[in-house]
């Protein structure tokens, strides 16, 4: 494993301690009754829809993180030609700083509702998902030898990631939400 590919790792890991911790660290200051809230006006009936691709879009995660860190060789990586490996630094904090910053905002939202608030939850989750569409695309604009089960489960799950942030996160969470 070359520097480069330790450096995407701990951007992962530091970044996924961060998601995690801010949604531990909200749910307990919150209480028992948070997580209701935080649906907003979703129906409970879709809410296991949600939790169920939220699962596959973590699957999703690991096979994409899989591809570019164990891998990939970062000195052989193109996308669309004139791009390197560094592009994926950037789309990982772009997907790791927001979505961390989702749950605390969305609490703040919840708490003393404002459109200042609403706006700056409707960024974090468009972040997100435009970020993952650039990640779907890096996969696909990428140049490499490797056209194997690992590239492909990448891509597949890429998809679905995207899918779930862009569409189930950014658009229909977001409508939903503000119907309560």
């Amino acid at each position: 494993m070359v520097s480069q590919q330790i450096i995407l790792l701990i951007i992962n890991v530091l970044g996924g301690i961060a998601v995690i911790g801010s949604y531990i660290i909200v749910l307990r200051k919150a209480g028992p009754n948070a997580s209701d809230a935080l649906w907003g006006g979703v129906p409970p009936a879709i809410r296991p829809v949600y939790s169920v691709s939220m699962l596959i879009a973590a699957l999703g995660y690991i096979a994409f993180l899989y591809l570019t860190v164990f891998k990939l060789v970062p000195a052989e990586v193109k996308i669309a030609g004139g791009l390197g490996y560094g592009l994926f630094y950037a789309v990982f904090l772009l997907i790791l700083i927001p979505s961390a910053l989702w749950m605390p905002l969305t609490n703040a939202y919840v708490g003393n509702p404002g459109t200042a608030m609403w706006v700056g939850v409707r960024v974090v989750l468009a972040t997100v998902g435009l970020a993952s569409i650039a990640l779907l695309w890096a996969l696909l604009a990428l140049k490499t030898q490797s056209s194997g089960i690992a590239y492909w489960l990448a891509v597949a799950g890429s998809g679905y990631f995207a899918f779930h942030t862009a569409v189930l996160d950014a658009l229909v969470w977001s409508a939903l939400f503000r119907r309560k």
